[in-house]
């Protein structure tokens, strides 16, 4: 099996699939699948732009919407995370994972899935102390402060990652996990970024989650984007342990490591992104424990026994089949001839989690009460004449080229 790997994807669909068609023509070879490690930016439409964390004057369309309306349907199969400048209001639709349109997959807020029998994993976001610990309290419309939190890596996803017991094949981590450089050549790094120095020598530069991930699952590969370079590690975990390949990835630009194909030991195609088994049943157990206010998880949460809940999903998956639920549209696409102006921003329940959650006999949370009340849209298009919505500022700045961490302003 041939995966290309793509870092940053900055709302780039047309570019990076071009590139790769262009790849296959010129070494002759076939591409099976595509990861993307954050900064997707699933903007269908100008609402989604309100909950970009980009300031407005740098917000672009892009073309992921072309492929959520059909306009073109991604070439491989693609399966991203999320990262720090995301339109994090439709990613929260997704919260575990599902289409975003049609071949393009997003692994949720944390999400293990199969493609063929290989098995990938990721964590979307990065890493902030000050929310680590937190339940998932934001609410739409975002605020200038909730624009970034909303996108902060919570314990509770990492915790239910941490229950994983099979091997992993690949895992996905926006942010680099914190030490990594100590395994790579961090004085070339810092020749051509000479910002990062001080975080290298310190040994604070990355996501401590992430480390702690690395240290659990050990794959045999681990990719990251964020920092806009490419950096190469190898981690031997213990004499004679296991050894993670570890790579990040720069953005989609000209002359920018931004792609890397790897060709990975499989089961002879044709592949297809299916339901993890192990990783349902984490899901299961931990979901009447979701901490949708500040508090975060009670403290007496740490490890707990998924074994019945293994052989109930077993059971399930065996009746009603592996594949994910269709892709469902919750949302008109953005209309170049017939651009709006001041877009609702609302929850809307997405019949894909909905399905997810009825499969896994769950209640829906995302919506609930202690979000604040938020009132959830129906399955249906909104309206594109309503008014008068809160419009989300924000200040960060936009990436540059020179290759700052996108979190350089995030608080």
């Amino acid at each position: 099996m041939k995966i290309a790997v793509e870092g940053c994807m900055h709302g780039e669909l047309d570019k990076v699939y071009a590139t790769l068609k262009r790849l296959e023509e010129v070494e002759n070879t076939k591409i099976d699948l595509l990861l993307c490690c954050g900064d997707f930016q699933a903007v269908r439409n100008e609402t989604d732009l309100q909950s970009l964390n980009v300031k407005p004057k740098y917000r672009e369309m892009g073309t992921f919407w072309k492929y959520y309306s059909g306009q073109e349907k991604a070439p491989y199969p693609t399966i991203f995370i999320g990262g720090n400048h995301e339109a994090s209001n439709y990613l929260w639709e997704l919260y575990y994972g599902g289409w975003a349109a049609p071949n393009i997959y997003f692994l949720g807020f944390s999400g293990v899935v199969k493609f063929g029998n290989i098995r990938i994993g990721g964590l979307s976001g990065i890493y902030k102390p000050a929310h680590y610990l937190a339940g998932y309290f934001e609410k739409l419309p975002y605020n200038e402060s909730d624009i970034r939190s909303i996108y902060h890596v919570r314990y509770y996803d990492v915790l239910k990652l941490m229950h994983l017991e099979e091997p992993i094949d690949i895992f996905l981590s926006h942010d680099w996990p914190v030490g990594i450089t100590d395994y790579g050549n961090w004085q070339r790094l810092i020749k051509a970024k000479p910002f990062f120095k001080e975080e290298v020598e310190s040994k604070t530069l990355g996501s401590k989650p992430a480390a702690l991930l690395l240290d659990k699952l050990r794959p045999p590969y681990w990719f990251s984007a964020h920092l806009h370079c490419k950096f190469p590690a190898i981690i031997q975990h213990g004499e004679g342990g296991p050894v993670t390949k570890f790579l990040a990835l720069d953005k989609c630009l000209p002359n920018r490591g931004f792609l890397q194909v790897i060709e990975i030991e499989s089961d002879p195609g044709p592949y297809e992104i299916t339901y993890d088994e192990e990783w349902l049943a984490i899901v299961r157990k931990f979901n009447g424990l979701f901490p949708l206010t500040r508090k975060g998880l009670p403290p007496w949460v740490d490890r707990l026994d998924i074994k019945e809940d293994r052989v109930w999903v077993k059971n399930r998956l065996d009746e009603r089949g592996r594949k994910p639920f269709d892709f469902v549209q919750t949302t008109q696409p953005f209309n170049p001839s017939q651009p709006i102006s001041n877009p609702p921003t609302m929850h809307c329940r997405n019949p894909q989690t909905e399905s997810l959650l009825l499969l896994l006999e769950q209640p829906y949370m995302l919506d609930s009460a202690n979000r604040g009340g938020i009132q959830a849209q129906s399955n249906t298009y909104p309206s594109r004449d309503v008014n008068n919505a809160d419009n989300d500022e924000d200040d960060d700045a936009v990436d540059d080229d020179i290759g700052v961490a996108d979190d350089a302003d995030d608080e």
